[in-house]
């Protein structure tokens, strides 16, 4: 049984409502992509509510949306982003998203029996923006391991 388990936060800020033409195929592809998630390996849970997505929780501002998942291994969350079909609407994020000035995306271990919060999410967002990475808020880019294991 594994002792900890990669949570991940990425926020967007949307370029127009998501009720708008200008993001019609981002929000007819979620259902696709968040039930693609749901089946990948290593996926372990997501932030939704009612409807299905979290696209109406708003935590960093009324025109930001969030993902948070909690996935097995950094190796089955990177296979789901730039292996399956999830790759083609990231392609397609400045379409739909304004850039940031700070990081959009952080992950973290986390003990495998807890799930994160969006105010968790919020602190390690901000400390990475803060401290870079680190074994406490890190990137695809620069990952860290899990507490007890040795980096390869």
């Amino acid at each position: 049984m594994t002792e900890h388990h990669l949570a991940q936060l990425n926020i967007a800020q949307l370029r127009a409502p998501l009720d708008s033409p200008e993001l019609a195929d981002f929000v007819a592809r979620l259902p696709e992509i968040n039930g693609l998630a749901d089946d990948s390996p290593g996926f372990v849970w997501r932030l939704q509510d009612e409807s299905g997505d979290a696209t109406a929780l708003r935590p960093f501002g009324t025109d930001v949306i969030v993902n948070l998942t909690v996935w097995q291994s950094v190796e089955s969350l990177s296979a789901f982003v730039y292996r399956t079909v999830h790759l083609e609407p990231m392609r397609r994020r400045r379409e739909w998203f304004v850039p940031l000035d700070g990081p959009h995306l952080v992950l973290w271990w986390l003990p495998a029996d807890v799930l994160p919060t969006l105010g968790e999410a919020a602190e390690r967002l901000d400390l990475l923006g803060r401290d870079g990475p680190s074994a406490t808020a890190f990137t695809l880019r620069e990952p860290y391991p899990a507490p007890g294991v040795l980096a390869a």
